[in-house]
């Protein structure tokens, strides 16, 4: 779904465009500027492609000098812009706008420290997830949040989005992980939160920022806290009969006091879809699949593979499988996180939703999803981080059938729905951003969003961060005055503007 069309700008505002371009080529010399339509159509979209917009600009700074510069001037122009790290958020957290500046953090790629004696990296926003695991990996360290997309997400996006993976479980997500930034505020003004220490003073700004979806500032450098690897992990492979046993297992895991490293789960369709991709040597006669991962000393662990099968056995699983090297346990790995692309290969288009619920409610969930699908005639593969309660449905459809994003769309939202009336949340690591921000209020009263807003006005009173993301209203900060979004409409301004 692309966005409206915008009437054509006139002599005036191509003019306006040039200058804020050739302005931008001063601050970023080179390369950095990207401003034709063939170069930007790359940055046209995140990873919700069902929406597209072409930007006014895209700039590509390798400096927080220049980010700083960057904000300021646009700060004194009124000119929008939106962050973007990798573009895989799954939300349209990075959607451009077509008047705004897409501020790209790509070329913000070095490791700049690394700590082993206070077991801290320093990092800018531009490397990725997992190229943090491999610069510290040789010395037995590793960084905990791991999302499926570990390989292509940057780490400056995880902080924006709060990402999680397949060990937040036990280890937590990105805001248990993260220990200071730099950030660039809208003004310019550039400002250190937390650092290498354990704790800050004062208001907890570090645990604000993480997860504010570029809405309060840009982050140029990120301080992360990296792990000693556990003495022994070894991974399960569990299948039951059905979804609903699987998450009473998972219940009752957790009851029991055991907490995994990981818990992840797949539905038959899932299963078979990366079986198919993968062949990680995972049974294909089951309707439900779990991926419990034990670490710690080798005798903990030996012990608590005994416990969790057990658990299994009580409540109907038909095979287990327990790995007995580092190498059959990335296998079995490798499957749940292939899953995502594996399902592309059984449909011509996925809608990939994200909501978390009480772990208690998976069964009730899972079946209300079924009751979905037959209610609008797609099919849903389910893949989530069961420890969690983190649901991933992927909803099956083809964009060329007329009305069929449509259905997904609304199929997606009603699982949403479901999740906050089971006391869960709508997202658990891939934010709000358009996807999401008009079921805002089916979470939050409007005295909620009111507040959250006032947030928003304290660091960017004249909303040029990343605006039209997350709230479905906006109320402007110097008067009472408010901009409504109404459901579906997803707000390109004009180029008029200028």
């Amino acid at each position: 779904m692309s966005g409206p069309k915008m009437p054509q700008a006139n002599a005036a505002t191509l003019k306006k465009r040039a200058e804020i371009v050739a302005d931008m080529r001063i601050i970023v010399p080179g390369e950095g500027v990207v401003d034709t339509d063939n170069e930007m159509r790359a940055f046209e979209s995140d990873g919700l492609t069902a929406y597209r917009q072409m930007p006014l600009v895209v700039v590509l700074p390798e400096t927080t000098a220049q980010v700083s510069r960057i904000l300021k001037y646009c700060h004194q122009r009124n000119i929008r812009v939106v962050p973007r790290g990798s573009g895989t958020s799954l939300s349209g957290g990075a959607l451009p706008l077509q008047d705004a500046v897409l501020l790209v953090m790509s070329r913000f790629n070095r490791i700049l420290d690394v700590d082993y004696p206070n077991r801290t990296v320093v990092a800018q926003p531009g490397v990725t997830n997992l190229g943090i695991t491999d610069a510290v990996e040789h010395e037995g360290f590793y960084y905990a949040p791991d999302p499926s997309s570990q390989i292509a997400c940057s780490i400056g996006g995880n902080v924006a989005e709060n990402s999680g993976g397949v060990h937040c479980l036990k280890y937590g997500l990105t805001a248990n992980n993260v220990l200071g930034v730099e950030m660039v505020l809208v003004n310019g003004d550039v400002i250190r939160l937390g650092g290498k220490h354990l704790d800050a003073e004062g208001y907890d700004l570090l645990g604000l920022m993480t997860g504010s979806e570029g809405l309060l500032g840009v982050v140029t450098e990120v301080t992360v806290r990296i792990l000693q690897k556990p003495e022994t992990a070894r991974a399960l492979l569990i299948g039951f009969p059905s979804s609903e046993q699987a998450g009473e297992c998972v219940a009752e895991i957790i009851g029991a006091g055991i907490i995994p490293g990981g818990m992840e789960m797949m539905d038959g369709p899932a299963i078979r879809a990366a079986e198919d991709f993968v062949h990680a040597g995972y049974p294909l006669d089951v309707e439900a699949l779990l991926i419990v991962e034990l670490d710690g000393p080798q005798a903990e662990v030996d012990h608590l593979i005994d416990r969790v099968e057990a658990i299994a056995r009580e409540n109907g699983a038909t095979t287990s499988r327990a790995s007995t090297s580092d190498e059959e346990r990335a296998v079995f790995w490798a499957g749940r996180k292939a899953a995502f692309p594996a399902v592309g290969r059984i449909s011509p288009d996925y809608y990939c939703m994200d909501g978390t619920i009480p772990r208690k409610q998976l069964p009730r969930v899972l079946a209300g999803m079924r009751a979905l699908s037959e209610k609008y005639g797609l099919r849903v593969a389910n893949v989530f981080h069961a420890g969690d309660g983190n649901l991933h449905p992927l909803i099956l459809y083809d964009a060329n059938r007329p009305g069929e994003l449509e259905k997904a769309e609304d199929f997606g939202a009603d699982i949403l729905r479901l999740c906050v009336e089971v006391g869960g949340v709508l997202t658990g690591e891939h934010g709000v951003g358009v996807e999401k921000r008009d079921l805002m209020p089916e979470m939050f009263t409007e005295s909620d969003l009111n507040q959250q807003i006032r947030v928003k006005c304290a660091f960017d009173p004249n909303h040029l961060l990343n605006p039209g993301k997350v709230f479905p209203q906006l109320h402007r900060c110097a008067e009472l005055g408010r901009m409504h979004i109404h459901r579906g409409q997803v707000p390109f301004p004009n180029l008029e503007r200028f």
